[in-house]
């Protein structure tokens, strides 16, 4: 169809990719488990946004520069990691800000608008280099050697692999949401739950930095 080919092998391996955990889905849990599921849902809806965005560089070629130029790449994976340090670092600050107010009385936690929750999802996962590189080393597996228009078939396998991992994430927005709905956790475990979340990104920005295109 359309040039592809093991389409059903192509959809199985991309739900198993997409469960895998990593920096975004622990942006949806814990946007999910602080204000809900539609805040989970505005996370989840950013990360499909910077994967469509990953989907139609590497159809025009632009992830191949990532894969060739370490001067891109490294630029990109700072930019990303720096924008990973920088969510980890305001979760800890705000979140040890949140301690004082609840020691002093005060249990009202400000919250992100869905808009800025949308960002956070689209930057998490747009400044990310090793997706760019994903798309171009995984997703030509699955097109035919004589499929008469590669772009296309990259796109419509790309747009698959998206539509697929929206109904993953959005699934985990409504889980967490539920989850914490039911467990009632209390304001102190949520704080220590937060900073811990933080902490992960701290070092999932860390893990970027040092990474290399392997």
């Amino acid at each position: 169809m359309l040039g592809t080919q093991d389409l059903i092998q192509f959809i199985i391996a991309g739900i198993l990719l997409n469960i895998a955990p990593g920096p975004d889905s622990i942006l949806i849990m814990t946007r999910s488990a602080t204000q809900g599921w539609r805040a989970g849902s505005a996370a989840a809806l950013g990360i499909g946004a910077g994967t469509l965005v990953h989907i139609m560089a590497a159809a025009l070629g632009l992830s191949a520069l990532l894969a060739t130029s370490a001067t891109a790449f490294t630029i990109v994976k700072l930019a990303g990691a720096a924008y990973l340090l920088y969510v980890g670092i305001s979760m800890l600050l705000s979140k040890a800000k949140s301690a004082e107010q609840a020691q002093a009385g005060i249990t009202s936690q400000p919250l992100l608008s869905h808009r800025k929750i949308f960002m956070q999802g689209f930057l998490t996962n747009v400044l990310n280099p090793k997706v760019a590189i994903f798309f171009l080393a995984f997703v030509p597996q699955f097109i035919a050697a004589d499929a008469s228009n590669k772009p296309l078939a990259l796109i419509v396998l790309g747009c698959i692999f998206n539509f697929n991992g929206m109904i993953w994430c959005h699934l985990l927005a409504v889980s967490t949401a539920f989850a914490r709905q039911r467990m009632r956790v209390n304001q102190a475990v949520t704080l220590w739950l937060n900073r811990f979340i933080g902490l992960m990104f701290v070092s999932f920005g860390i893990k970027l930095a040092l990474s290399n295109k392997n």
